[in-house]
């Protein structure tokens, strides 16, 4: 992601995870909104036909990463440590990072839960999930944080972007063009306009709203689109590759990678709650 991106799409201090975090802070990452079932067709080797080991895996190291920037933040926010969350090119880098993969993944969960045959009762139902995930997020951050209280994070992001999303996963290759072009909008246009409250869930804003956490809809809805080209991509061009990360995935990176939004729904209050104690 580009320089300009950074500025306008990033969480401030690069804070993630719960709102249990410091007035400084910012959250970023979280787990894809869907789940990543597969088709018949496309099983790898004696995994379960509604889940493919491979993305999970992915999904998994995507939540390490998130779990150690988070204790590196936290450490810094203890004084334990000192870190330039805010200006540092490694940490902010590091952030894009963590974003992008959980978003590339999202993308690509959609595809493959199109893949399967995935029922409209239960997309629906993986939606209001993570919706009501994201509002717990929003209540929670308000009282902790009234004046900069989370309106359109990850879990917004990641909502929104998977219902406008979805109509394209039958066309991955318009998905990966949409995409780009959402990507470059985001990055290179801001119009004032869109520094109202009410309109800069949208992106295209100049300047980064005062909120402990924003992933605008542009760019990142591109990124989502991006993933659902590569999801495409990885199931018809690159199932040998899928086999083998699946066959050396160990089960625990596996499990947290299907059970990614209660991993991202507990680590930080676990983590803050045990450096108070231990830091005092």
């Amino acid at each position: 992601m580009s320089r300009r991106q950074r500025n306008r799409g990033r969480s401030g201090s690069g804070k993630t995870g719960s709102v249990s975090s410091g007035n400084a802070g910012r959250r970023i990452a979280a787990p894809a909104a869907t789940t990543a079932p597969a088709a018949s067709a496309v099983s790898i080797a004696s995994e379960p036909l509604t889940r493919i080991r491979a993305i999970d895996a992915m999904r998994g190291a995507a939540i390490c990463t998130m779990v150690v920037y988070h204790a590196a933040f936290d450490l810094n926010w203890f004084h334990i440590i000192s870190a330039d969350f805010n200006h540092d090119r490694f940490w902010l880098g590091f952030r894009d990072l963590i974003v992008s993969s959980f978003l590339l993944l999202v993308g690509v969960s959609l595809f493959l839960a199109h893949r399967a045959g995935i029922s409209p009762r239960r997309f629906w139902r993986r939606i209001a999930l993570v919706g009501a995930c994201a509002l717990l997020v929003t209540a929670g951050s308000y009282v902790t944080f009234p004046k900069t209280f989370i309106t359109f994070g990850i879990l917004h992001c990641i909502v929104v972007s998977s219902i406008l999303g979805w109509p394209l996963v039958r066309f991955p290759r318009a998905a990966l063009i949409v995409g780009i072009v959402a990507i470059v909008v985001g990055v290179a246009i801001g119009v004032p306009l869109f520094d109202l409250p009410w309109l800069n869930w949208i992106g295209l804003m100049t300047h980064r709203p005062a909120t402990e956490d924003y992933v605008p809809l542009l760019p990142w809805f591109g990124v989502v689109l991006v993933g659902i080209s590569i999801g495409w991509w990885l199931l018809e061009r690159r199932m040998h590759a899928l086999r083998r990360i699946s066959r050396a995935s160990p089960k625990w990176l596996t499990w947290l990678g299907r059970h990614s939004l209660l991993v991202y729904m507990v680590h930080q209050p676990i983590m803050v709650g045990v450096l108070r104690v231990l830091h005092g």
